[in-house]
């Protein structure tokens, strides 16, 4: 069966499995870099974090599903208890934004995800 036509997810265009880690990678050194938000992540296991958010942006941006975390309402209403709020969710996406740039993804792409990424607002924020 022909692929021709078929587009590809936003996952396969930003480079697949390992730009998505290097992405990961970047992004996480920003944030934990930013005292906005690092006290968020003070007595997270980071490794294990990083390789949840790498299996999540894989599934959102298109790319093999293997997320098994919780739901975003979820998975922050402990840190919306801790004041989370639009300004850490700005500050996040904002290091989503720059770490993607960084690593030359196209403008289009970049927007793309940052559009998904501001899909998850409500959740995040528990609204």
């Amino acid at each position: 069966m022909s692929t021709a036509g078929v587009a590809k997810s936003v996952y396969e265009q930003i480079g697949g499995e390992p730009a998505m880690a290097a992405a990961v990678e970047v992004f996480y050194r920003k944030v934990l870099a930013d005292d906005r938000i690092s006290h968020f992540f003070e007595d997270v296991d980071m490794e294990r974090q990083a390789a949840k958010q790498k299996a999540f942006l894989t599934m959102v941006t298109g790319g093999p599903s293997s997320y098994s975390g919780r739901d975003m309402r979820a998975g922050h209403a402990h840190l919306v208890k801790l004041g989370l709020n639009d300004m850490h969710f700005d500050a996040v996406v904002g290091h989503l934004k720059e770490t993607l740039e960084e690593l030359n993804v196209p403008a289009p792409l970049v927007q793309r995800v940052l559009t998904i990424a501001e899909g998850a607002r409500a959740d995040v924020l528990n609204r």
